[in-house]
């Protein structure tokens, strides 16, 4: 059974850095493409980053997050990462990992809540 479970948010001001983990249970980790996702309060989930299979080489963002948000991986430790810097209220949310493309998502996990507010 696929678990993935992420860590690192919490309160933080605007302007503020966080650094989001995920760890996934799956072996062919490495073969698959990974995104982070996020719901605000009271709206749909949507997709933030996505880093392509093996190196990681190809990584995209939503417009919101450019240039603030970087996406990464350790496939020998089955990490994907998430740094976010210059905070926004609007980020607060939960954050999520899972396959990217979300059509190929698995069940998903907790989350964890990042909440931007002074």
């Amino acid at each position: 059974q696929v678990q993935l479970v992420e860590s690192g948010g919490g309160l933080v001001q605007p302007g503020g850095s966080l650094r989001l983990s995920c760890t996934a249970s799956p072996t062919m980790f490495r073969i698959l493409a990974m995104g982070w996702y996020r719901q605000p309060p009271g709206k749909q989930r949507e997709l933030v980053a996505t880093i392509s299979s093996g190196a990681g080489i190809n990584t995209n963002y939503a417009d919101s997050v450019k240039g603030r948000f970087t996406i990464s991986r350790d496939n020998a430790k089955r990490m994907v990462y998430l740094q976010m810097t210059s905070l926004k209220p609007e980020d607060t949310a939960v954050y999520y990992c899972n396959r990217a493309p979300e059509g190929n998502a698995w069940s998903w996990g907790q989350g964890t809540q990042v909440t931007v507010s002074s």
